[in-house]
């Protein structure tokens, strides 16, 4: 699953669109975030890790790196 999808999924689960996700991204990050930039952004798979924090934490999850090798 790429990360568009993933994050439309997410953002769907918490019944939220693209649309209200850049309204309260631009919030969040006193960053100018309209629908079809994030939109850009998410068919470029261009979004940085920062942004995916703060995405996530908007939809109220949490990004964490696990090692595969235990």
């Amino acid at each position: 699953m790429n990360v568009k999808n993933k994050i439309k999924m997410l953002a769907v689960s918490r019944g939220m669109t693209l649309k209200k996700l850049a309204e309260k991204l631009s919030a969040f990050t006193s960053q100018d975030y309209s629908y079809n930039s994030l939109l850009g952004k998410l068919n470029r798979e261009s979004l940085s890790l920062k942004e995916a924090e703060f995405i996530a934490e908007i939809l109220n999850y949490k990004l964490e790196f696990l090692d595969l090798n235990k």
